[in-house]
């Protein structure tokens, strides 16, 4: 059977590993792409090749870029990671309603632009990104409408968009679950969890702080299939 290549987005953490499983699932030969993009801790790269190893991957690139020369960002500044109780306490602060201080300024937009040229240089006319709309953190480029658009302008981006030997498809499967939907999909796959993370703010050890926004969510989302998260949290 011929190869089919998909070029999938992988940070390392719960989403973008469950997307991997799927691209396979769905028939695909999956080329990695995640980055180092300045942020503050290299627990999520680790991961990320974790992963990319344990789902034999036909080539992991982790791109080099630096956008802590912009900052405005609590991933990639020295502005503190906000940490709450629960999500009943970060709601009742605010947190639902407005963009928090850990989205990075564009960064869905700059990888997805590198996920475009991967995509044309090894033939793929499929990308694979795990953001999701349900049980998110309000970030702007994880909407569908942002989405469609990007879609819609990769088409007029390329040499083989212009001429027709190349119809680019940006794959977001995840964008209509639930963390809890996400997980259950995942273990239905075989994906093993405990090589992620998805900590914003983790220890030395490498262990999820628990209580960053991207920890709440994702331990309410294991809550709620009724499994225990697996990666080690501090304090646990």
């Amino acid at each position: 059977m011929a190869e089919r290549p998909a070029i999938v987005l992988l940070s390392g953490g719960l989403d973008s590993t469950t997307v991997l499983a799927i691209a396979k699932d769905q028939g695909y030969t999956p080329y990695a792409l995640s980055f180092r993009y300045g942020q503050r801790h290299s627990v999520e790269l680790e991961a990320a090749k974790r992963v990319a190893a344990a789902e034999g991957v036909a080539r992991h690139v982790i791109a080099d870029i630096d956008l802590r020369v912009f900052g405005g960002s609590a991933l990639t500044s020295d502005i503190e990671v906000p940490k709450h109780e629960s999500l009943d306490a970060a709601d009742d602060k605010g947190i639902d309603s407005s963009v928090p201080i850990t989205y990075v300024p564009a960064r869905n937009t700059i990888f997805l632009s590198f996920a475009l040229a991967f995509a044309e240089t090894v033939g793929a006319s499929d990308i694979f990104t795990g953001v999701t709309a349900v049980d998110y953190s309000g970030y702007p480029d994880c909407r569908p409408e942002y989405m469609e658009a990007y879609e819609q302008m990769a088409n007029l981006a390329t040499r083989a968009g212009v001429e027709g030997t190349q119809k680019l498809k940006l794959h977001s499967p995840l964008i209509s679950m639930s963390k809890a939907d996400i997980v259950r999909e995942g273990l239905r796959l075989g994906v093993d969890y405990s090589l992620t993370s998805s900590c914003y703010d983790p220890d030395e050890q490498g262990r999820a702080c628990g209580h960053c926004e991207t920890c709440l969510l994702r331990l309410k989302g294991f809550a709620e299939a009724g499994v225990t998260d697996p990666v080690q949290y501090q304090g646990a």
